[in-house]
């Protein structure tokens, strides 16, 4: 299925087009990216539990470099030719990390202490230890599925087919549905109409999470590609 860029896209240009052409100066890229940094908060805050070991000091430190991020950390440098917009949060989180750990050093030699920066492109970068680029990109997968999710229950929702969503839910998520003949019976449809409405379902989960993707790749950039992408690091334990 080659679903069209248009037909997909919430807006154009995406999310991440916008924050970069703008260079974060209009309001307009300023609030894309707020909506990029608060949707994808989930990816950072698990590495960096991964990294810190409490939920307290991640907490922190994600709150910490969100805020650099929306206060202009070098928005420069975010650039969709270089890159998608979850390389560019890992690459950039890489470089907070290392340079609160420089600060930290340098406070306890008693030396000064340098401000935090990012790459040139948010992309190269330093050894940290516990910030696996694979592990990050399964939590943002995660991240996908999970608003993907809510954007079809809240359409079932608002269409007042709550039911619905509730009951055909695991035929999205790979749980086990009841037999077909009790969940028609229960949803009040025959068994052809159950089957439609799965189908249905199941395409319309499809386009949100395709839609969701497009909001962090560059105008053009291969939507299928990178959802075999988050398919494949699905797997990883």
């Amino acid at each position: 299925m080659n679903t069209p860029r248009s037909a997909i896209a919430g807006f154009a240009p995406t999310r991440w087009s916008l924050v970069a052409r703008a260079r974060g100066t209009t309001p307009e890229a300023r609030a894309a990216l707020s909506e990029l940094c608060e949707a994808y908060w989930r990816p950072v805050f698990e590495t960096l539990r991964r990294w810190h070991g409490t939920e307290d000091e991640a907490r922190e430190s994600a709150q910490a470099f969100f805020a650099h991020v929306l206060a202009g950390g070098r928005l420069a440098g975010a650039d969709p030719a270089r890159g998608r917009f979850r390389s560019y949060l890992l690459g950039a989180l890489r470089h907070f990390e290392s340079d609160v750990r420089e600060r930290s050093h340098r406070l306890k030699r008693g030396g000064g202490v340098p401000t935090a920066s990012f790459s040139e492109d948010g992309i190269a970068e330093p050894a940290t230890p516990g910030l696996d680029p694979r592990r990050f990109d399964r939590e943002w997968a995660l991240t996908v599925l999970e608003r993907a999710l809510a954007t079809v229950e809240n359409d079932l929702r608002s269409a007042g087919k709550s039911a619905h969503f509730e009951r055909l839910k695991p035929a999205l998520v790979g749980d086990d549905l009841p037999s077909p003949a009790d969940l028609a019976r229960e949803l009040g449809l025959t068994e052809g109409a159950l089957k439609v409405a799965i189908h249905r379902l199941r395409r319309r989960f499809r386009e949100a999470v395709l839609a969701e993707i497009s909001q962090t790749l560059a105008d053009g950039d291969d939507v299928q590609e990178e959802l075999r992408y988050l398919i494949a690091v699905l797997a990883i334990p």
